[in-house]
């Protein structure tokens, strides 16, 4: 679903949508800011594993012209999905289900262009950490020509904690390393699977990867080691969707 409006400025009503459950990317803070309002709000927002940033009273009053005292929280401009939720979506298809965990990707075009790919490739759903992923804005949604708007999306505060749960589901989990042995080509996609995909300058995290039930690589040919993140994940995707169809 989307929403109208991106942004909840001022401490009481982001505390209100903090207490209230809300989808909440971020919140920003001006710098210096204290009181005991702040600091609960603040509690309040580690609790729930909600990113913050302090930055210069300047850059808040670029992003709203209302009396926002010192606090702006961005929105997501569609509705994550619970992990429960994406999991049960997947089981009621008549199909093998496939899930995308994004780890760390944090480019918006990026994770646009890689949506619209897991759209296409028949994926049911894509898992990205609270911390460190690119948000849902306007661009995202635009490179992805929609496909954000269809796909179920699912924030988790812990990636190590998506991979347990999936596992307990019946997944099978790959993660996409050019450190691997195994080619993609070679790897088995058959039955309920999930791709965990890094970000360009780090790759997965020590954690997933160890958590892993394999470790799967794309063949490469020229002189340059390693592709864009999102031609990545369509190479991978779409072999784990030749192999279902063959």
């Amino acid at each position: 679903m989307e929403k109208k409006e991106y942004y909840i400025a001022g401490i009481h009503p982001v505390t209100e949508a903090i207490e209230s459950n809300r989808n909440i990317d971020k919140v920003m803070f001006k710098q210096g800011l204290e009181g005991p309002q702040f600091r609960a709000l603040l509690e309040k927002l580690q609790t729930k594993g909600i990113p913050v940033q302090f930055v210069p009273i300047e850059r808040l009053n670029r992003i709203s012209r209302a009396n926002h005292q010192g606090v702006i929280a961005f929105i997501p401009q569609v509705d994550y999905f619970s992990l429960e939720d994406v999991v049960s979506f997947a089981a009621k298809k008549a199909e093998e289900p496939l899930i995308l965990i994004l780890d760390g990707v944090s480019d918006v075009r990026n994770f646009g262009a890689i949506a619209r790919s897991a759209e296409c490739a028949g994926a049911h759903g894509i898992i990205v950490p609270a911390k460190g992923s690119a948000n849902i804005n306007a661009d995202a949604i635009k490179t992805s020509a929609g496909a954000l708007l269809r796909i179920p999306v699912c924030k988790v505060s812990n990636v190590r904690e998506a991979i347990f749960y999936l596992k307990q589901s019946g997944y099978t989990l790959f993660a996409t390393t050019e450190k691997a042995e195994e080619t993609i080509y070679n790897a088995s996609f058959k039955g309920p699977c999930a791709i965990i995909m890094g970000s360009e300058d780090k790759g997965i995290s020590k954690s997933a990867e160890e958590l892993s039930d394999a470790r799967v690589k794309i063949p490469m040919a020229g002189k340059i080691s390693s592709l864009n993140v999102s031609a990545a994940a369509t190479v991978v995707m779409f072999e784990v969707l030749r192999q279902r169809n063959a």
